[in-house]
């Protein structure tokens, strides 16, 4: 990828209207209206889940916020207003919630230890130099643990809107700050050849090992694009998870290497939402199809979506799917949940968010990212 600072409005793609952007809705809408945005929708004959709730249905998880940059009023879709982001820390710290760093969230999940009751990681992709100038320490002040996802190259290339190795090495030498593996070249990986996508992540293990005498455990996908070859790359270099850019909280059934976050930017980052995703809960599921979310050919497209509600969730009634293209059908089998879509879908990203409203009033939340080949699209 060629990097200057005129690009990073093209990335901020990756973040346009995505998870967050459409976070009151449970659904991603690349261009509906605000309105349509502005609630979840609601359940048609919710019940309230048994009292005889199996142990997945208690499932507390964690939201795990995304963020890019800060008071780059240049650049809304990928950056917070200053502000925004105080009343953020502000309800974080408000004592309702338990923000964890992510490697200990990650870790109490293996353990199969669970998670308390409103549980908080947060991320930031990119290593911008507003990060260091206006998040850092606003998060220092706040006591409140980051991991940081950082892609080697703009670093490496001196690039003005971003950290420098000297500054990001200060950050890594806090104990609330954990360093993240965001690939060299922020690529779209999915589409690289393994050999390429093997390669991209060499080049940055070389260089966090040359820079900052480690090489981080966990891994987010550039642009939340991820494919079955590249997940199976990423497990080999020996990262320990990795995560995308769909909504949806993160739970004991999440898969470790396409986990969930909730993106923030400065058209989505208001209270209201904010306070909507960081009280998510996890919608536990299995069976997932297809298993490959990247679409390479016109005979995959639409795919057959489904998976299915793993415990008592209570009336799956209540569970609503949306995309942002296209309008699925949604067929619901007992526990089985089926999406079939009657046109291809577009090229580019696609996203998926299924919601159901718990009996506590706050949102279970599983979501998904499609990524569509031009040759996929008839």
């Amino acid at each position: 990828m060629r990097w200057n600072d005129k690009s990073q409005e093209a990335r901020a793609q990756a973040l346009r209207l995505t998870g967050a952007l459409c976070l009151a809705a449970g659904l991603y809408l690349s261009a509906a209206p605000l309105a349509a945005q502005e609630t979840p929708s609601q359940p048609t004959v919710a019940q309230p889940p048994s009292a005889t709730q199996q142990m997945h249905a208690a499932d507390n998880g964690a939201a795990v916020l995304m963020y890019h940059r800060f008071g780059e009023d240049s650049l809304p879709s990928t950056s917070v207003r200053l502000e925004q982001f105080e009343a953020h820390l502000a309800e974080l710290t408000s004592g309702k919630y338990q923000v964890l760093a992510l490697p200990e969230i990650l870790a109490r999940l293996n353990r199969g230890e669970a998670l308390p009751e409103h549980a908080i990681a947060i991320t930031i992709d990119d290593a911008a130099l507003s990060v260091y100038r206006e998040a850092w320490p606003r998060l220092k002040a706040a006591g409140l643990p980051v991991t940081i996802f950082v892609s080697t190259e703009p670093l490496d290339l001196g690039l003005p809107s971003y950290m420098s190795w000297a500054q990001l090495r200060e950050m890594a030498a806090d104990p609330l700050v954990t360093i993240g593996h965001h690939g060299d070249a922020h690529a779209h990986m999915a589409w690289l050849s393994p050999a390429e996508q093997r390669a991209d992540l060499a080049e940055a293990s070389r260089r966090f090992t040359a820079e900052l005498n480690a090489v981080p455990q966990l891994f987010a996908y550039p642009y939340g694009e991820a494919s079955l070859e590249l997940r199976q790359n990423v497990i080999d270099a020996g990262f320990t998870a990795a995560f995308g850019q769909h909504s949806g909280a993160l739970g004991e059934m999440s898969d470790r290497f396409t986990l969930p976050r909730f993106p923030l930017n400065e058209a989505y980052g208001d209270m209201e939402r904010f306070r909507l995703v960081a009280g998510a809960l996890p919608l536990p599921v299995d069976g997932i199809t297809p298993a490959d979310m990247s679409l390479r050919e016109a005979s995959q497209n639409p795919p057959n979506v489904g998976f299915t509600v793993v415990g008592a969730q209570g009336n799956l009634s209540g569970l609503n799917c949306f995309a942002s293209a296209g309008e699925p059908q949604v067929m619901k089998l007992d526990q089985r949940i089926e999406l079939r879509f009657d046109a291809p879908l577009p090229a580019g990203r696609v996203r998926i968010n299924c919601t159901l409203r718990d009996d506590s009033g706050r949102w279970r939340w599983f979501g998904t990212q499609f990524v569509v080949a031009k040759e996929a699209v008839r």
